[in-house]
């Protein structure tokens, strides 16, 4: 059993029902929150398999279908809290994506691609945010927002341009919300790299989906491909008491793939 650092938390999680959404849900009921509202935008007997687990943990477990490109829906999704009278977490998780490896192929995507992914990945994290803001600040604490990015808009690597773009887009926008939101409410980000979720297996065929966890495993210093439980710890430090003097910060959780296989020796 972890330990009760979430006692008696009121948690959001958007894009919960598989994956890191659901290992983030699952985590904080294990430490302790009270309920754990799970959105989900298509697959409800997969949120429901994540509100199973939530409850076998001792949370309240509380089911919203809900897009985050749309700003009512986000309205409805932070409103699952008012009954508590505040939220203590909101992770910004649900995100999307438009395969297309080869950076190289500008054909393979358009203007739409762009404006489809911002739209979840980046005015979707915004719009939850403005929807949860008075209930975060109501929070005894200050309220902690903790948007899932990822390594590709550090790096400029991933699944598409588009993707890539919109991840830097919300790095960035971390930033300037931990600036305008504080005191009362911290805001971080997490950066993962590859995790093997089936997240990857929606986009691309299992075979590529083996290649890519192989890969992975052997090129990070960590010589790992990340399952979601192992990101899931990063991002809940986040939002923990731990990190109560921790905001504006972007943290990379990848295993080290940032760091590249080049050997760096002394001579």
């Amino acid at each position: 059993m972890s330990g009760q650092d979430f006692k008696d938390f009121i948690v959001v999680i958007t894009g919960a029902s598989t994956g890191l959404g659901r290992a983030i849900a699952v985590e904080t009921a294990d430490r302790g929150a009270r309920a754990v509202i799970i959105n989900y935008a298509r697959s409800h007997e997969e949120a429901e398999e994540t509100a199973r687990q939530v409850t076998a943990k001792g949370a309240l477990a509380v089911l919203v279908q809900g897009d985050v490109a749309i700003d009512a829906d986000c309205r409805r999704i932070a409103g699952a809290a008012a009954p508590f009278g505040r939220i203590d977490a909101l992770f910004n998780n649900a995100g999307t994506t438009k395969f297309a490896p080869n950076h190289g192929d500008l054909d393979a995507v358009n203007a739409e691609d762009f404006q489809n992914l911002y739209a979840v990945n980046v005015v979707g994290a915004f719009q939850m945010v403005r929807a949860a803001r008075t209930l975060l600040e109501a929070a005894p604490s200050a309220g902690a927002v903790v948007n899932t990015s990822s390594i590709a808009g550090v790096t400029g690597i991933g699944s598409s341009v588009p993707y890539a773009a919109s991840k830097g887009a919300l790095t960035t926008m971390t930033l300037s919300l931990a600036r305008a939101l504080a005191p009362k409410i911290r805001v971080n980000a997490i950066c993962p790299g590859f995790i093997d979720t089936p997240w990857f297996g929606k986009g691309l065929p299992e075979e590529r989906v083996a290649k890519m966890r192989e890969g992975s495993a052997a090129s990070t210093p960590l010589k790992a491909a990340s399952t979601a439980e192992d990101i899931a710890g990063a991002a809940v430090f986040l939002a923990s008491p731990a990190s109560r003097h921790v905001t504006g910060e972007t943290l990379l959780v990848d295993a080290g793939s940032h760091l590249g296989m080049a050997t760096l020796s002394m001579r």
